[in-house]
């Protein structure tokens, strides 16, 4: 079960094929990625078989059986294994052995967090985000998605409307007034990077804003109708 790619720097790898996981990897390989997807049960790894090429059933979570699959490889794996807690510690702790980039682990309490946190890994709650998430958007009616990322830092997909409609992004100049900046613009199923400073925003647009949580929402507040 080796890994035939070489050059897989920009791969994600996934550690446990729950619903959390499975998920993760459908949105992963939806988007274009090419994912890592290991879990014990063989049913769940046949499931993912129709996403990505690289699904594995492992039975034990050793150090050796992980780099025989490839993750080692990985600029980002999740482990997604929250209940078990003791194995979420264990493979966390092999998974940033093998140096991988960017870990994250799925934790069901703040002290499983904690412990995670401790070891090096990013730690996601999954039905804790997910009700700030739903919350977020009845708030904000325009609020599409949200990353919620560290020291109160967010990264915001938010749908054009108000004040924002037929203005440019320099006469908005959102750095300077809110202290946040906009890194990609939507318009009609394409996303934009390298978007002009004189693009002015229509109707359907949608703009990933990304800063502290409490500047975004005082640009929420301030541009979008309630």
């Amino acid at each position: 079960m080796k890994l035939k790619k070489n050059d897989s720097s920009a791969m994600y790898g996934v550690i446990g094929l729950g619903r959390f996981g499975t998920a993760l990897v459908k949105t992963l390989a939806e988007a274009g990625e090419e994912v890592i997807a290991i879990d014990k049960n063989e049913e769940r790894v046949r499931e993912v078989r129709a996403y990505t090429d690289y699904a594995f059933v492992v039975d034990n979570l050793t150090e050796a059986a992980l780099k025989e699959t490839g993750m080692q490889n990985c600029a980002t794996v999740v482990v997604c294994i929250g209940e078990q807690v003791d194995m979420s510690i264990l493979t966390t702790m092999l998974v940033i052995k093998l140096g991988v980039p960017n870990v994250l682990s799925k934790a069901t309490s703040e002290v499983h967090g904690e412990v995670l946190k401790r070891m090096g890994a990013t730690v996601v709650y999954p039905e804790a985000d997910m009700a700030v998430r739903i919350g977020r958007r009845l708030i904000y009616g325009n609020l599409l998605d949200y990353v919620a990322l560290a020291d109160g830092v967010e990264v915001r997909r938010i749908a054009i409307g108000g004040k924002m409609l037929g203005r440019s992004i320099q006469e908005l100049d959102v750095r300077r007034a809110y202290g946040i900046n906009i890194i990609a613009v939507e318009r009609g199923g394409h996303t934009d990077v390298e978007f002009s400073a004189d693009y002015r925003f229509g109707e359907g647009d949608t703009i990933a804003v990304v800063g502290q949580n409490e500047k975004i929402d005082r640009f929420e507040k301030d541009m979008l109708p309630a």
